[in-house]
């Protein structure tokens, strides 16, 4: 069987909800359980840190990819199973889109937007087919699930948009929507 690898966009700090923090190590610790990779930004800082030393912990692989500029800031990681540095964040973007079956958005900020809505626009575009899932930890994403409603209805997008993003509000939907998904790959 052939590992399979889930991107996790998420923030580099934890946010102000507790749940956030937990909902970031659940899904690292159930990454390993299931056998899949990590795949994420190789920061050991916020939401990043708490997915990817949750994976670790739980004995599982971790692929880390980060810019030469974030290296501070974002305290790369180097003790994983992969580590790459690149010179910048598109780089950081295409490597870890390249090496993943899925892509899953956890809280977090602008980066993690910008991250999103790339993946999703090249799945808009036919560039992919990769299922995207927002873990939605207490409405978090609300406000997103929103605006692209609002996209739709004032015409700037097919209503099709909102079929290639799947909304779940756990680790245990997340988990059953990725193990179905990725079985039928």
């Amino acid at each position: 069987m052939t590992l399979r690898s889930i991107c996790v966009f998420c923030g580099s700090r934890s946010g102000q909800d507790p749940a956030y923090q937990q909902a970031a190590t659940d899904l690292g610790g159930r990454i390993a359980a299931e056998g899949w990779r990590l795949v994420y930004g190789a920061g050991d800082v916020g939401l990043m840190g708490a997915v990817a030393n949750a994976t670790q912990a739980a004995g599982g692989e971790t692929f880390g990819v980060i810019p030469t500029h974030l290296m501070q800031l974002e305290v790369g990681k180097t003790d994983l199973s992969s580590f790459v540095v690149t010179e910048n964040m598109h780089e950081r973007k295409k490597v870890m889109f390249m090496n993943c079956d899925a892509i899953v958005v956890l809280p977090g900020g602008a980066g993690s937007l910008d991250e999103f809505f790339e993946v999703l626009t090249w799945r808009q575009l036919g560039l992919h087919d990769k299922p995207v899932v927002v873990l939605n930890i207490n409405g978090y994403w609300d406000p997103l699930v929103g605006l692209l409603d609002h996209v739709i209805q004032k015409g700037f997008a097919d209503a099709s948009l909102k079929s290639f993003v799947s909304v779940v509000e756990d680790v245990d939907a997340l988990t059953e929507l990725l193990s179905t998904t990725l079985t039928e790959a």
